[in-house]
């Protein structure tokens, strides 16, 4: 049987272990087994090597195995040595190698807890910085956040070994940064970042643009606007969108702001009235209704990833403790949810899960999902 092309990807990890006559094991045999199985319902080391031994036949058309199935703890120890940056990025390439949208791709960078998993950060826990690719369901990188830190530290990182060309990166306030601007930039993409007060200077800077422009009536201001309502769940709200492209008076140096965001929300619920005005800079000149659709499809990455590593991955309940290993089975679960997401077929996602657990040829449709394995 031709191999699969999950086992491309992985032949692009480079193996952290040294050779000797006691590493009986190759590394994609390893990764694949371990992908398979997570996909399948495993959650733990012991269940990635039973399921490994239950399916040995199955894994025998397209592995070599050429000693068997490995145990649990080489399942640990290879997980502990191996450098989560390097398998982040091998799965980055193949994943951004299945982009295939037109124009400026959107991609949302966002934090996420394993809450079991505990570890000394700000959260008290695992928690991994994932850039989602929303409208193709796709992560092309994460990055861990370092002991004794919080999630502004590891965005840099991340942006660092994502190949944004063609790419508009939206990140809430953490990521609101003179170096996380200038990083996107560097790479060649665009940036949408949310202003807030963990940026007092900018935001009073952004607030002044529109005031001014306000008090001239938006005279010889060069602008757009775009407004929508929408009512669902007991809900009625509206949303105003204005842009103001080449602002002054924005503290110096912030890379290349080409325009700034308002969006003023107003939501009904049970009789109850709220109104929030958030803002936002921007390093490229959208129309207030693309920026309209990128701020609103930022928040796709809760229902298209957070959401199903909670339900149908059970991610929070994780409790692998080892650094390293932690993050790259969080990493091996959002490659399980970019392939489930393309899995075949209705049913929940956990019946979906359970049937590529049950089910050999539903689970090579799973891992065929993604064709695009061209490795840029």
């Amino acid at each position: 049987m031709p191999p699969l092309p999950i086992t491309a990807v992985f032949a692009e990890v480079p193996d952290p272990r040294r050779e000797t006559a006691n590493t009986l094991h190759d590394l994609t045999d390893i990764l694949t087994v371990a992908t398979c199985a997570v996909i399948g319902g495993a959650e733990s080391r012991e269940a990635i090597a039973e399921y490994g031994r239950t399916k040995e036949g199955f894994f025998r058309r397209f592995l070599r195995l050429d000693n068997g199935i490995p145990s649990p703890d080489t399942f640990e120890r290879v997980f502990a040595k191996l450098a989560p940056g390097a398998s982040a990025r091998a799965f980055g390439r193949w994943m951004a190698a299945a982009c295939g949208a037109t124009g400026l791709v959107p991609i949302a960078i966002d934090g996420k807890s394993a809450r079991a998993a505990r570890r000394d950060t700000a959260t008290g826990c695992l928690h991994v910085v994932t850039a989602w690719a929303a409208e193709n369901r796709l992560a092309l990188g994460t990055a861990c956040v370092p002991g004794g830190s919080n999630e502004v530290a590891a965005i840099p990182a991340l942006l660092r070994v994502l190949d944004l060309a063609g790419a508009i990166a939206t990140i809430d306030a953490a990521g609101c940064r003179v170096e996380d601007a200038r990083i996107i930039r560097q790479q060649q993409g665009h940036s949408l970042l949310t202003v807030k007060d963990n940026q007092p200077t900018l935001r009073a800077a952004v607030e002044s643009v529109f005031e001014r422009a306000c008090e001239a009536d938006f005279e010889d201001v060069r602008c757009d606007g775009h407004e929508s309502d929408e009512d669902g769940h007991g809900r009625h709200e509206e949303r105003y969108v204005t842009v103001i492209y080449d602002p002054v008076g924005l503290p110096a140096g912030w890379p290349d702001v080409a325009a700034v965001v308002q969006v003023n929300r107003e939501r009904e619920v049970g009789g109850e009235r709220a109104v929030t005005t958030p803002y936002y800079i921007a390093s490229h000149p959208g129309t207030a209704a693309e920026f309209a659709g990128r701020i609103r499809g930022h928040w796709g990455i809760e229902n298209g990833l957070h959401w199903a590593l909670d339900v149908v991955f059970r991610g929070d309940r994780s409790r692998i403790r080892a650094e390293n290993a932690g993050a790259n089975l969080a990493l091996i679960r959002r490659v399980a949810v970019a392939l489930w997401w393309r899995a075949p077929g209705k049913g929940s996602g956990v019946t979906k899960r359970l049937k590529a657990g049950w089910d050999d040829d539903y689970l090579l449709q799973v891992l065929q999902g993604m064709t695009a394995v061209v490795v840029r």
